[in-house]
């Protein structure tokens, strides 16, 4: 019975939001949900036997969590590969999809690349899929130019993504769409392969906080 109530009190807490974040990877999951559990378990039993069996069910409830995510991440891995995107986690918990510019668009263009377009397709068949998720567009651009309309550029082309995520079932409300223009390299543009690396799209998801 004392196990029971505290497998109930630690799914309560998780889904309350302990591990909303990317803290959602399984081994920080696991580790999360041992924590929880353990104290979980201490407060309903006052002894060591209560507190063990608390972090014990709190590691499985974690890792689940944490399985869960790391699939997100792995399909995702599969639907973009030899496009050259990146997937990278991020510090705020957040998954970034760095797609190059070679992929995206054409040179001052807010037409989506065919090649662009299979990345999108599991882009939007995974928000799809997993409901807890959002997404933010953010567009990027060297310093070729006048910065207004790198700048403006940037911006059209993160709603060309939005726009062709909604059009494939992405609702509205789970997106947000913006352009940085120059004002983020990620290299020198003082070279083409620094410029080229600077032109990309970046698409961020992120479990909705509960």
């Amino acid at each position: 019975m004392k196990a029971k109530l505290i497998s109930l009190a630690i799914v309560a807490v998780l889904a309350a939001g302990c591990a909303t974040e990317q803290g959602t990877h399984t081994a920080v999951g696991t580790g999360a949900g041992a924590a929880v559990g353990a104290g979980v378990g201490n407060l309903i039993g006052h002894d060591k036997k209560s507190t063990a069996i608390g972090a014990a069910v709190g590691a499985a409830v974690g890792a689940g969590v944490g399985y869960n995510w790391t699939n997100i991440r792995n399909k995702l891995s599969g639907q973009t590969a030899g496009t050259g995107t990146q997937i990278v986690d991020q510090p705020d918990g957040s998954l970034k999809l760095n797609i190059p510019s070679q992929v995206t668009f054409d040179t001052d263009s807010t037409t989506i690349k065919s090649s662009f377009r299979s990345v999108l397709d599991g882009v939007a068949q995974t928000i799809s899929q997993e409901p807890n998720i959002n997404a933010r567009v953010v567009g990027h651009t060297d310093s070729t130019g006048n910065p207004e309309h790198n700048m403006a550029l940037s911006q059209r082309r993160a709603q060309s993504v939005g726009a062709y995520l909604v059009e494939r079932g992405v609702k509205n409300a789970r997106l947000t769409t913006e352009g940085r223009g120059e004002t983020q390299p990620v290299a020198s543009n003082a070279t083409e392969e620094g410029r080229t690396q600077n032109r990309r799209v970046e698409i961020y998801l992120k479990p909705i906080s509960q």
